[in-house]
């Protein structure tokens, strides 16, 4: 589970530390950027490298939000949805992007391209109500630009499909 380049980075991010423990954090997340998310036999990986619990490597991982742990589309949609955020319609953000999409709070496009999640505080309070996009800030949304942004994205996803690979194909 964890192969020789996963660890000899991994004991790179350990060696800024004076306890290796402390470097669960960034081992959850680079395990997020192998795998897409973090699966349950990484957080078992995890545990065994740093000697504790599984559920000691959740209880730190669940606390923040940037890190998944079940699939999300390639495009991972973080509606803000604090008081600054909501005072300035977090709500309707949020339901214009289900709409749009036509998936729910907490699901993933068939397709895999958008999954949309709503969550605690992104920090962006001044430029509410924001969306974070995988790590992409969009601030001062409107429902113009949502749609543009959405389309943009659905845009790229499109021309990127269409691109010849190496072989010309």
């Amino acid at each position: 589970m964890l192969d020789a380049s996963f660890l000899k980075n991994l004991r790179t991010i350990e060696a800024r530390y004076p306890d290796r423990r402390s470097a669960i954090l960034p081992a959850l997340y680079l395990l997020q950027e192998r795998d897409g998310y973090i699966t349950p036999e990484g957080m078992q990986a995890l545990a065994v490298h740093f000697d504790i619990s599984p559920m000691a490597v959740h209880e730190v991982g669940s606390f923040y939000t940037m890190l998944n742990f079940r699939p999300v589309g390639r495009h991972h949609i973080q509606v803000c949805r604090t008081l600054p955020c909501k005072l300035r319609g977090s709500d309707q953000v949020t339901s214009c992007i289900a709409n749009k999409l036509g998936i729910s709070v907490g699901d993933v496009t068939p397709d895999g391209t958008f999954s949309l999640l709503t969550v605690e505080c992104l920090g962006s309070c001044d430029t509410a109500p924001m969306m974070q996009v995988n790590d992409l800030y969009y601030e001062n949304l409107t429902r113009a630009r949502i749609d543009a942004v959405l389309d943009e994205l659905k845009d790229e996803d499109a021309s990127y499909t269409k691109r010849p690979g190496p072989d010309g194909f």
